[in-house]
């Protein structure tokens, strides 16, 4: 249905009067012609002053070139009408297998962003972030027509869930189907991978290092595997997701250590290391008595870890706890991500008065073209060397 955003602008059809009154022509000029007398000629009705319009083409062209200006500016849309009765979307994690075939009419989508069709989905790769099912859901209701049914096929547990329940200007049809390659929910993470630089006066913080790995592939359910250790000297492999370096080197940190940190690693400094142009460090380690044990600081799309003391027994006594393997990890994987996961009973959305502005197509596109034709025409006729001396 088409309507206007801006009905204000056809106050521009005023502007109509423009070329009516430069089109006022009169048939025949008033010429002054010498006559010898007049007084033998018979009085007779006296000329009346008669207006016209003249050179029709012209005159339509420019109004409807004026027309078609003003209902530009009054900004026609059009608005979108539904092409289906019902949308289903299946959230990704449920098996479309256990869906019944779609009724006539239907729509049947994944709730990703650009709503692929079924088929065309691409598959999922293992460390794929959850897709965000809340904000989607939202986005889906707006873009929808309220006229249209929209039905959600979820998995029985939802990665993606946002803090609270989605709120949509619907009823939904909210149906829980058994999940696609469902896994234990409390499978072991892979351990992580530490690489070690030291120089000759860090040999000795080693062993506490390796009983750390030891401990962390203990606890994933893996043998026990030596860290990667090696000299100072010793390139680096690429940093990623699972690795950490520890670099128990004196002086200033190297240009290629910065680097590796700046492209996503994590660094563990030692206490004697040197790194001046980093951003302000925040305390990120502290033990029960609340003393700082190192300093937090971003570098690129890294983080550096500074340790404030030796590791030594003689300066660091908790390093022979059975605590300390596990802490450390957690100071080399950061914070971990706000917990996404909900049972999809708990995330059914609920309805609520919203009314979502609708979908409108801008008809100002076409106008545009009919604009230059209509201006090239009146162009065409108001230079045209067969016109005469009208306006």
């Amino acid at each position: 249905m088409p309507m206007l955003l801006l009905p204000a602008g056809l106050l521009a059809l005023a502007a109509l009067a423009l070329p009516l009154l430069l089109h006022l022509a009169r048939r025949q000029p008033t010429v002054p012609t010498p006559f010898a007398a007049l007084r033998w000629l018979r009085p007779g009705l006296r000329p009346r002053a008669r207006w016209r319009f003249d050179e029709w083409a012209l005159l339509l062209l420019r109004l409807l070139l004026l027309a078609a200006m003003a209902l530009w500016l009054a900004q026609p849309a059009l608005r979108e009408r539904a092409q289906a009765a019902r949308w289903s979307v299946v959230v990704p994690g449920a098996d479309p297998a256990a869906l019944p075939p779609p009724a006539p009419g239907e729509v049947r989508r994944w709730l990703r962003p650009g709503w692929p069709e079924l088929d065309d989905a691409p598959a999922e790769a293992p460390d794929a972030a959850p897709v965000p099912v809340s904000s989607l859901l939202r986005q889906l209701d707006m873009e929808l027509g309220p006229e249209i049914a929209l039905q959600v096929w979820v998995p029985e547990r939802v990665d993606g869930a946002d803090a609270q329940r989605p709120r949509l200007s619907r009823e939904i049809d909210w149906r829980i189907v058994p999940m696609r390659g469902a896994s234990d929910e409390d499978a072991a993470p892979a351990a992580l991978r530490l690489l070690v630089r030291h120089d000759a006066a860090h040999a000795g913080s080693l062993r506490y290092l390796r009983a750390a790995a030891a401990a962390w592939a203990e606890d994933a359910g893996a043998d026990a595997a030596e860290p990667d250790i090696a000299e100072a000297s010793a390139a680096l492999p690429p940093p990623a997701p699972g690795r950490a370096l520890a670099w128990l080197v004196a002086g200033e940190v190297p240009a290629a250590v910065r680097d590796w940190v700046g492209a996503g690693g994590t660094a563990l400094l030692a206490a004697d290391a040197a790194w001046s142009d980093t951003t302000p460090a925040r305390p990120a380690w502290r033990d029960a008595e609340g003393t700082v044990l190192a300093h937090e600081a971003r570098h690129g799309e890294g983080r550096v870890l500074q340790l404030t003391r030796p590791l030594r027994a003689a300066d660091w006594p908790a390093l022979a706890d059975a605590a300390f393997p596990g802490e450390l990890r957690r100071q080399l994987l950061g914070p971990p991500p706000p917990p996404m996961r909900a049972p999809a009973t708990a995330l059914a959305p609920e309805r609520i008065d919203l009314h979502w502005p609708q979908a409108l197509r801008d008809l100002r596109g076409g106008l545009v073209w009919l604009l230059l034709m209509l201006l090239a025409a009146e162009r065409w006729l108001a230079t045209s060397r067969r016109r005469g001396a009208a306006p």
